[in-house]
């Protein structure tokens, strides 16, 4: 990353607002109790439990994928998902100093699973199933002891490992029709399996958790029951419920101290049981299905994680939970300020719309629509309503306080709402689509009305700004074009191109510049009259540049850039651009063909916040926090906070570097 080595102070980070609730046994509390530990997108958190204060320990170059803590507190190791081909590196961390220990790399694609010994000598690692091995390595010298395919060729893929309580030579694996218990031999360096023997019964094992002296193996299936298994024998010693299963299988269990089991399920269904007949002592329905269960200390107090990305905390006495925190489970679309105010931003995703204290970091409202996806939002300057595009080609606008649904503009656009903004006097808003249509809509107090529909984009509007006088506008879109648009007589005023698919677009305080950004990784100044290419800089090597946002000021402007990967254009968006360069044929221009640029080059990537010098053109201050791909950035109005998103569901807080003039 030749470009992010430029020396420029670092971005203070205030608060990261995130969690993976997908991974499995992901959420755990450090032996100390004083921390908690989870993953986001590619990076690995570790949160104090009495301040909140957050560190981030970053390595990984995709997904995290399993998480475990050694029982001396020392390590924390977590694998990683990638491509098919490459290998998925697994990495020790040191507790103490936040730092890598150890990189390991042996399994391809994917590690499934990871177990510290009791002793924490040893790591076992286990690969996804396009590599199907268990490894044991010597945590120490940091060298693999051994290794072997994780199941028979007559079983299915292995889903988990687990190390042994007392023994640092003995742990077990389990997956679909497959459950062994493995013995080291460190002097000839082998892993020697025995089958476990369940009789007639054929189940998939998701979870396992052993007894403290290690008498009994614990197994939660897809099938909603929990196998008891003698581990010296290797025989089945109990399976139950027999009457009430655990709708959609169990995903994860933790052993009390008593004996009884803490039970999760993919429903979202979590339960004490008896340790002896699996009977429902207690239970708690949670939102989405339960993904990880840790206890901490004695397991008088213990915390849940969920898919919906939702953290609780429960104690043993009253078992009643306590949400004590929230975020997106998927990427995050768009981030929108109200007018005039810093303590409230709005964020968007899949499903919902939600409202945040800037300063507590803490969800203040959800508005969900369930199985439609928001991909942009604003607040009318009155702050009275939230203007909302979906996926599902409808504009819906909601109370920002009661989050009640006080319009809906339906078939607003037919490949759905792409981008929204709404004018200053709150009685227009101004729409995108994914057909490249921009469309103008009046609201009133007894309905909406459309006013006109422009057609000159050939592809997806990905950004509308509004110039403050409510007369004009600037349009983005994929088809390497920006389109400057008188909205009171419904006309093109100028057109900007260039060979990128805009990402994003703002206006200049002054408005007589506006600033582009997108997939050529380059942020170019035009001018507002006449369409002149004014500047361009370079503002990174390897990924596209997604979110962009300018101070009140006009001195600073910020850029997120998005995780690379390959791009091929699509013809349809060589013949728009061939269009809007004259170019009558219909085969792309070969120049067309030679300079437009790929979103990135193999292997790269840019997850960095950047403040730039708007005059100047130099970056000022760089934010290294995000582990997935930056979507959209927002300055706040009093320019003292920045709030960033991204693709692993992150929303990120900074401090403004710069003291606002305006």
């Amino acid at each position: 990353m030749d470009v992010e080595k430029v020396d420029a102070p670092q971005l203070e980070l205030e608060a990261v607002i995130g969690f993976n609730g997908h991974v499995v046994s992901g959420l755990r509390v450090h032996p100390d109790r004083d921390h908690l530990i989870y993953p986001l997108g590619c990076t690995v958190v570790v949160k104090r439990l009495k301040d909140g204060k957050q560190d981030l320990l970053h390595g990984h170059t995709n997904n995290v994928s399993c998480i475990s803590v050694s029982k001396n507190g020392l390590y924390i190791a977590s694998g990683q998902v990638i491509f098919m081909g490459f290998k998925a590196v697994i990495i020790i961390w040191d507790f103490a100093g936040r730092s890598i220990y150890a990189e390991l790399s042996l399994h391809q694609a994917k590690v499934e699973s990871l177990a510290f010994s009791p002793n924490s000598k040893y790591l076992v690692s286990l690969g996804g199933q396009d590599d199907g091995s268990i490894v044991v390595w010597n945590v120490e010298t940091k060298q693999a002891i051994c290794g072997s395919p994780a199941s028979a060729y007559s079983t299915g893929h292995c889903l988990t490992v687990q190390y042994s309580n007392t023994n640092d030579n003995v742990f077990v694996s389990a997956g679909n029709r497959t459950l062994r218990v493995w013995e080291l031999d460190l002097r000839n360096r082998k892993i020697r399996p025995t089958e476990c023997q369940t009789g007639k019964l054929k189940r998939i094992v998701k979870c396992i958790e052993m007894s403290e002296d290690d008498q009994f193996i614990f197994c939660g299936t897809t099938s909603g029951d929990i196998m008891k298994i003698n581990m010296k024998t290797g025989l089945l010693s109990n399976c139950g419920p027999l009457k009430t299963k655990l709708n959609l299988g169990v995903s994860v269990l933790r052993m009390l101290q008593s004996g009884d089991l803490l039970v999760g399920s993919g429903s979202g269904t979590f339960t004490l049981c008896s340790r002896n007949n699996f009977k429902t002592l207690k239970e708690v329905q949670l939102e989405k299905g339960v993904t990880s269960i840790t206890l901490r200390g004695e397991g008088q107090q213990f915390f849940v994680g969920t898919e919906a990305g939702q953290m609780y905390r429960f104690s043993y006495q009253d078992f009643t939970p306590e949400l004590i925190s929230t975020s997106h489970p998927s990427a995050v679309k768009d981030v929108a300020i109200p007018f005039g105010t810093s303590e409230l931003f709005a964020t968007c995703s899949e499903e919902d719309i939600r409202v945040w204290h800037i300063d507590k970091a803490k969800e203040l409202l959800r508005i969900t629509v369930p199985n439609m996806t928001c991909n942009s939002l604003d607040f009318m300057v009155d702050g009275h309503s939230i203007i909302s595009a979906w996926n599902d080609g409808k504009i819906r606008v909601f109370g920002p306080e009661s989050g009640r649904l006080m319009l809906i503009i339906h078939n607003a656009h037919r490949m759905g709402v792409t981008a929204i903004a709404g004018t200053r006097d709150c009685k227009r808003i101004v729409s995108g689509g994914g057909e490249g249509q921009v469309r103008v809509w009046e609201l009133h107090s007894s309905g909406h009305q459309l006013l006109e529909t422009m057609k000159e984009h050939k592809a997806t509007v990905t950004c509308i700004k509004i110039k403050s006088d409510d007369k004009m506008c600037v349009t983005a879109s994929s088809d390497g074009a920006c389109i400057i648009w008188d909205i009171v007589r419904f006309l093109s005023l100028q057109m900007v191109i260039a060979n990128t698919m805009f990402r994003t677009v703002c206006y200049h305080p002054e408005e007589y510049q506006i600033i582009t950004s997108g997939t050529d990784r380059k942020v170019a100044y035009w001018d507002v009259y006449d369409g002149a290419a004014l500047r361009e800089l370079e503002a990174s090597k390897s990924g596209a540049i997604n979110g962009m946002d300018i101070s009140q000021d006009g001195k600073y402007f910020v850029t997120g850039g998005v995780i690379a990967g390959f791009f091929v254009p699509s013809l349809f968006v060589f013949r728009a651009l061939s269009r809007h360069h004259g170019t009558s044929s219909p085969r792309t221009p070969p120049s067309l063909l030679i300079h437009l640029p790929p979103l990135s080059g193999p292997g790269g990537d840019d997850k960095l916040v950047k403040v730039w010098d708007y005059m100047e053109g130099v970056v000022t201050h760089m934010g290294i926090g995000h582990g997935g791909s930056i979507v959209s950035v927002k300055i706040c109005s009093n320019s003292r906070t920045l709030i960033s998103t991204s693709a692993d569901g992150a929303v990120l807080r900074w401090r403004f570097p710069h003291s606002s003039t305006y």
